[in-house]
């Protein structure tokens, strides 16, 4: 019998896929487009990055952690010549919305409110010290649109989590390039995530023969039992420090929220058209 999952894991997939829509579907690349944020990568680190202000590479790159940085260079801050963080800020949520309504058409309007409103209050519970991306997030303007209100709750959820996982990566001892290094060699997609990770082969080797000194990788590039015991630490205290804002909760409660999420989650899941977590599907 596998082990129980952390309650904050088991929301986290749910919640996930609802903010990946803003990345990850045509209305979302339309709203970026339409504001001037071209290409894809433009929108996306302008919409991530657009709650933060008009920063520059070195900021991201640290808050996002995980890209190379020549990569998040391509983008920054010459994305702030086509849109200013306003304008990225309403394309995000404007084509997120639009995605959200689309895939949930087949959820009754009433279920998709409570999931919003349920999403919302634990917001209201969160503790966002520590957490740029989170806190910058939380403090947005709340949309009045009932699919907007749940993506935007869902995002400032996974920005919280997101910081504290960055800072369990960190307290790991690992780097941008050694993270999704370890991640995919625990059973993420290398030729899925080292491109949208922008990291070259050259980078990739370093990082791997890093992880192959400390004994976390084999020569070959496979996870070591120590290498896999430091990676389940860093998921545990990610889970750890996400778990906080559902601690209060019973299990009825917790019951009751996965109930009104799944449905939800699953119609996104499905069509997430690519899965550089290598997030399970969410069962129905």
């Amino acid at each position: 019998m596998s082990d129980p999952v952390h309650p904050a894991r088991a929301l986290w997939r749910l919640f996930e896929p609802v903010y990946a829509v803003t990345f990850l579907q045509p209305e979302s690349r339309a709203a970026f487009e339409a504001a001037g944020l071209d290409g894809g990568w433009r929108g996306y680190f302008a919409g991530r990055a657009a709650p933060l202000g008009a920063v520059d590479a070195p900021t991201v790159t640290a808050s996002f952690f995980s890209f190379a940085p020549a990569m998040v260079a391509q983008a920054l801050p010459d994305v702030w010549t086509h849109a200013s963080p306003s304008q990225a800020l309403a394309a995000r949520t404007r084509g997120s919305a639009a995605a959200l309504a689309r895939l949930l058409e087949p959820v009754a309007v009433e279920q998709v409110e409570a999931a919003a409103t349920a999403l919302e209050e634990a917001v209201a519970r969160l503790d966002c010290a520590g957490r740029v991306l989170a806190a910058a997030n939380a403090a947005l303007p709340r949309p009045t649109d009932v699919h907007g209100r749940l993506w935007q709750a869902a995002t400032v959820l996974r920005e919280h989590r997101g910081d504290g996982h960055v800072a369990a990566l960190v307290a790991g001892g690992l780097d941008g390039c050694e993270a999704p290094v370890l991640h995919c060699a625990t059973g993420a997609d290398r030729e899925v995530l080292q491109p949208l990770r922008g990291w070259t082969d050259d980078a990739w080797a370093a990082a791997t023969a890093r992880l192959v000194e400390r004994d976390w990788l084999t020569p070959q590039g496979a996870v070591t039992e120590l290498g896999r015991a430091r990676h389940r630490s860093v998921e545990e205290a990610t889970d750890l420090a996400a778990g906080r804002v559902w601690a209060g909760l019973s299990d009825d409660e917790l019951a009751r929220l996965t109930a009104v999420l799944k449905p939800i989650a699953v119609l996104c899941r499905e069509r997430m058209p690519i899965n550089p977590l290598a997030m399970p599907p969410v069962e129905p």
